[in-house]
């Protein structure tokens, strides 16, 4: 199992409206590589299948060591240049996400192990 530090957050994206394949290409082009250089670790990324949430939301989960690792990397991704100019660039038509929604978990002791 998981050590006992370590957190899961889930992330939820409600994305701007007609934004959502501009803010999938951004996480695919982009956002995963930075996270990879500041230790953010992806666990898996999911779009629903069924509207009226189909064309707009986005859900991920990332893993930290703990939750003072978790605060650190965003602190370091978020004042990334990088990060910066590709999200002023991803932007410049307008804001790609209307609402996020960020929930830290922990793995239960029957849980699956991830990895």
């Amino acid at each position: 199992m998981e050590g006992s530090t370590t957190v899961y957050e889930l992330r939820v994206y409600t994305a701007a409206p007609g934004k959502q394949g501009e803010l999938l290409a951004r996480f695919r082009d982009n956002t995963l590589r930075i996270f990879a250089k500041h230790g953010m670790k992806c666990v898996a990324f999911w779009t629903p299948l069924d509207e009226p949430t189909k064309s707009t939301m986005l859900y991920y989960i990332l893993e930290h060591p703990s939750r003072e690792a978790a605060a650190a990397n965003w602190k370091t991704f978020q004042d990334d240049p990088e990060w910066k100019a590709v999200k002023a660039k991803s932007e410049a038509n307008g804001k790609l996400v209307a609402n996020l929604d960020s929930t830290f978990l922990t793995l239960t002791p029957f849980s699956p192990h991830l990895g």
